[in-house]
């Protein structure tokens, strides 16, 4: 879908909301990943609480820095009227080469014109030998 995808959310545009931001995370880059996200966007990230877009570019270069060759894998989990329920998980390494498969969900709220105005992550690391890497496979 090229146009924008905006509440009320059908099972077809929530499935493609859901692709578009598994797409856009794994571009790994911040600028254009806090673009889908209000000027005020609140969230929850583990135990990190964030507020607006400058904050969410900053937590997302430290997460990156530290989540080396990180990739994601979203499925939706339900729907409604303007919120989506997602689980994830996605794989990445640190400096010293542990593979960690992290894994949880997020539910998201979106505000009229498709932007996502809350999120909240419960997330959980388990570490992995890299030859049981999934979805970088």
């Amino acid at each position: 879908m090229t146009q924008k995808i905006t509440p009320p959310f059908t099972n077809e545009s929530a499935r493609a909301k859901v692709q578009i931001a598994e797409d856009l995370w794994n571009t790994r880059d911040p600028e254009r990943v806090a673009l889908a996200y209000t000027e005020d966007s609140d969230w929850r990230n583990r135990a990190e609480f964030l507020k607006g877009r400058e904050e969410i570019k900053a937590f997302l270069r430290r997460k990156w820095a530290k989540e080396l060759d990180y990739r994601l894998k979203k499925t939706l989990w339900a729907f409604r009227e303007n919120r989506i329920a997602v689980r994830f998980e996605y794989e990445w390494h640190d400096d010293s080469g542990q593979w960690y498969r992290s894994y949880g969900v997020e539910l998201w709220e979106f505000d009229d014109s498709g932007l996502m105005r809350r999120r909240l992550a419960s997330v959980n690391d388990a570490p992995i030998a890299e030859k049981e890497q999934c979805i970088l496979q």
